[in-house]
């Protein structure tokens, strides 16, 4: 019967800084896959801490990881089989692997955690994809992750489940939140709230790509070399972000009679108006598609040189008296803009 047992590699570890199962093999006459499994229950109960993969891993105590933090990786790369995958078990082998996320402040991590899996779990249930391929980077006091499927392609997606007829009209209707291919499981949040939570957002697909940039508040959707089949999410923050998730929630959300809803928007007004100058009815038609499901709707005009008048219209009449109960507030509205809302209020 061996004489090793979980108390003996905890008395190792502390005495020797980094172990591997290789040592207790030797030291202790066990077998490979007893020390193995006693390792990885220790891990499990966070009692040590698992560094590197495979034959390079080796195991530390919590207390030597937080003043050794040169010996944890800056960057994990992951690919996963998409069949039966989970986001939280994908999250919680990661973590197990790069426990750098763990030193994280609080908000950060919350930010991190709820981004990274509503992205996981757009491309497991959405993409189509038989591979998801993941990378963390920890680095220069930014967090970074990118998520990149080989599947249908979130625009197109869009495109195909809701009739339209772009690439920019599916990011048009991503962005206004509570938009989903599939409206029985899953609200529509997710893309809405992460590129929020960023201090960068990126979503690109074949030959399309999508850009928020919170440092600058501004949005951006461009043509580049189509070579990306599927999707591939980037998502950025600070280290030192001191934005919580709570309060990205709240912005959005207000609290109506059967509890908390998100039930605020913010369109970007700009996204609208590329190919032209957005004068038409039917444009403003493409703006207001959808925001009857918000109680309070905020139109940024940032970047918009001017409107017409049945653009204006469209929006602050016909919209506002066929839903009376909805508040749209018109925001970095230049002269032009403010003249043309301001004839028709």
């Amino acid at each position: 019967m061996s004489n090793l047992d979980k108390e003996k590699i905890l008395s190792f570890a502390q005495k020797k800084g980094q172990i591997r199962s290789k040592d207790l093999v030797g030291n202790y006459k066990v077998s490979r896959q007893y020390a193995s499994s006693l390792l990885k229950g220790l891990v499990k109960t966070g009692k040590l801490l698992k560094v590197g993969s495979t034959n390079k891993a080796f195991y530390v105590l919590p207390q030597y990881a937080s003043t050794h933090l040169e010996v944890f990786p800056t960057r994990i790369r992951k690919k996963y089989k998409n069949k039966g995958l989970e986001e939280h078990v994908a999250l919680d082998d990661i973590e197990n692997e790069f426990p750098l996320l763990l030193k994280l402040s609080e908000n950060v991590r919350s930010i991190f955690t709820y981004a990274f899996s509503e992205m996981l779990n757009n491309a497991i249930e959405h993409s189509e994809s038989d591979w998801i391929e993941i990378e963390i980077i920890l680095e220069k006091k930014e967090l970074n992750f990118k998520i990149n499927d080989f599947g249908i392609g979130v625009f197109r997606n869009v495109m195909k489940k809701r009739s339209l007829n772009s690439e920019l009209e599916a990011t048009q209707d991503l962005l206004k939140g509570k938009t989903t291919t599939q409206p029985k499981s899953h609200s529509g949040e997710g893309i809405f709230f992460t590129s929020k939570a960023a201090d960068f957002y990126e979503l690109e697909s074949y030959g399309f790509q999508l850009v928020v940039d919170n440092k600058i508040n501004d949005v951006f959707f461009n043509k580049v070399k189509a070579d990306k089949k599927g999707t591939r999410v980037g998502f950025t923050i600070a280290t030192s972000s001191t934005r919580h998730l709570n309060h990205v929630f709240k912005k959005y959300t207000s609290k109506v009679d059967s509890g908390s809803g998100f039930d605020k928007t913010e369109i970007q007004v700009k996204l609208y108006t590329i190919g032209g100058v957005y004068v038409s009815r039917s444009q403003a038609r493409r703006i207001i598609a959808g925001l009857d499901k918000f109680r309070s709707i905020i139109l940024d005009f940032k970047k918009v040189p001017m409107v017409g008048q049945a653009f204006a219209d469209e929006v602050f009449r016909v919209f506002r008296n066929r839903y009376p109960n909805i508040k749209i507030k018109a925001i970095n509205t230049n002269e032009e803009v403010k003249f043309m809302i301001d004839r028709i209020e």
